[in-house]
């Protein structure tokens, strides 16, 4: 599978495709996408869908990751998270990119196995699922490697439990077989 994982912002955003599947990761891209501050924000946002829209024609990802937002107490930082988010769902939308949304704690627990798990931790486990020594740039791109790994992992739970029994384990496929015989016969 191909993951587009995406760390939305409207200075910078991460942006990270990862590719094969659990236990079989490999970082094929990452950058941060940014935008100049001095300039008016309807022009960043322009911008940001650009590059993003580039990204998404060259990569080609199945499917992109992207953080769900969260409140802060900068008000006026979320509010311009937010219109980078709103701005990158639209681009991903128009580039056939179906978007699956995690919660930063979400993304944390998925990595690292604790959803209060600190910056460096997932930033090490992110390079140890993706086989790299570190993973350059800022944090928006590790961020971004975070997403998309998530989304490996959780979007293969999904897809078990949606009837996707063939590409998981044969243990792994028995259990939720019997799970779901379990549940059918009660």
């Amino acid at each position: 599978m191909r993951v587009l994982g995406v760390d939305p912002g409207l200075g910078r955003t991460g942006v990270a495709l990862v590719t094969g599947g659990p236990g079989a990761l490999r970082l094929d891209h990452v950058t941060c996408l940014e935008t100049l501050p001095g300039e008016d924000d309807g022009t960043r946002l322009l911008a940001l869908s650009r590059e993003l829209a580039g990204l998404a024609r060259r990569l080609r990802p199945e499917v992109a990751a992207v953080e769900r937002l969260y409140f802060s107490t900068n008000r006026r930082t979320a509010m311009r998270v937010a219109q980078a988010r709103g701005v990158i769902l639209c681009t991903l939308a128009g580039a056939g990119v179906p978007v699956a949304e995690y919660t930063p704690n979400e993304v944390k627990e998925s990595i690292a196995g604790y959803g209060a798990a600190g910056k460096r931790q997932v930033i090490r486990m992110c390079a140890t699922l993706l086989a790299v020594e570190r993973i350059e740039g800022p944090d928006d791109a590790a961020d971004a490697c975070a997403l998309a790994i998530c989304h490996h992992h959780r979007g293969g739970l999904r897809r078990a439990a949606a009837g996707g029994l063939p590409r998981m384990a044969p243990a792994l496929a028995a259990a939720v077989a019997a799970a779901r015989a379990g549940v059918r016969a009660r």
